[in-house]
């Protein structure tokens, strides 16, 4: 058994890259849009490492033209669901015991590959699917997901490096984390790849076992983040991927007296329709299920009367309406100093 002890040094932020004219990277990533708009992708369940074809079938469009299919992916149903848990339930007893360093290498593995030979193809898949332009592709479905692979592995390590400080003499106190031990639920948005992948990966990381329902409307990205873990080194059944609608997937899984935890990003309504099932199922639970959550918010811009005025108007106007203001950190809401406001109404108006 390995004796030394494993250090992950301080990643930096993966650097942006500007796909400017004449540049290898946007050559190499028309290419790849070139080859996603032209095919027309067969999208399976994938429980337990197994392509799974239900024949209950969604399409995948291009929001900014609903006449463009670029896939069609099948729906998971109670029978599915019901596969999934088990298939997770397997994985547990092998990942829920590996060794913290090889399990986070298998996420600085997809890290790498994201940063490299995978990053085209994704940014291509998310410029196409949920209908980024280059730049927000490039942030979100490379920069900031890969950031989430590094970032979290390297964390991971210092929770495991907290320790009792003091221990009485004749006794030494240690402490370990254990992953829980049903699965989780990872329920991913629409509007993010990056956290579409954080939200299903952050908790295998740990040890526990996932099943992932992604937004039906972005399953075309999530299937190809699915992928690349697999390519990555994640064994069968830690993920197990597994679209469908709200009801069909998300009844079963939130019955199951295996529910251990709830990883959710999206709308305030959905979150609490799901926490209110958990009240309602308390008693059929194992344990009690962690909730975890991130809905709806209302970004604000807070101007101070020395901002610059031309600076604080295209502040607001991207932070309002870029990429159809479709972030939780759209600014929804501007306090702006009287002695600035005449000036910087004109400005919007003119620019909008």
């Amino acid at each position: 058994m390995p004796n030394a002890k494993y250090y992950i040094p301080l990643p930096p932020n993966e650097p942006i890259r500007s796909y400017a004219p004449g540049t290898e990277d946007r050559k190499k990533l028309k290419a790849a849009l070139a080859e996603l708009r032209e095919s027309e992708i067969e999208i399976p369940l994938i429980i337990g490492g197994k392509e799974i074809r239900t024949g209950k079938m969604g399409k995948c469009v291009l929001p900014h033209n609903h006449q463009k299919v670029i896939g069609h992916y099948h729906m998971a149903g109670e029978k599915e669901v019901q596969m999934a848990i088990d298939a997770a339930r397997e994985a547990y007893k092998t990942w829920s015991k590996m060794p913290w360093q090889d399990r986070l290498s298998i996420f600085m593995k997809a890290a790498e590959l994201l940063a490299g030979p995978r990053r085209y193809t994704m940014n291509a898949a998310c410029m196409l699917a949920q209908s980024k332009n280059v730049f927000q592709a490039e942030i979100d479905s490379a920069c900031e997901l890969i950031d989430f692979f590094r970032f979290n592995s390297y964390y991971a390590q210092k929770i495991y490096e907290e320790q009792p400080p003091y221990s009485p003499t004749g006794t030494w106190n240690r402490m370990e984390h254990r992953p829980l031990e049903g699965f989780i639920f990872a329920v991913t948005p629409f509007n993010f790849a990056s956290i579409a992948g954080n939200l299903p990966s952050a908790p295998a990381l740990m040890g526990n076992v996932v099943l992932w329902k992604p937004a039906s409307s972005a399953v075309y990205t999530a299937y190809h983040i699915m992928k690349l873990f697999q390519e990555a080194g994640l064994p069968d059944g830690v993920i197990n991927f597994v679209p469908g609608s709200g009801a069909s997937v998300g009844d079963p899984v939130l019955s199951s007296p295996e529910l251990a935890g709830i990883h959710f990003t999206g709308s305030t309504a959905t979150f609490q329709g799901m926490w209110r099932k958990v009240g309602e199922n308390i008693r059929k639970y194992k344990w009690y299920p962690r909730i975890v959550g991130e809905t709806g918010g209302k970004g604000f811009v807070f101007a101070h009367s020395s901002a610059d005025l031309e600076a604080l108007g295209v502040a607001l106007i991207r932070g309002a309406f870029e990429y159809q203001g479709q972030k939780c950190s759209a600014a929804s809401r501007a306090y702006i100093p009287k002695s600035l406001w005449p000036k910087l109404k004109e400005y919007l108006i003119e620019e909008l």
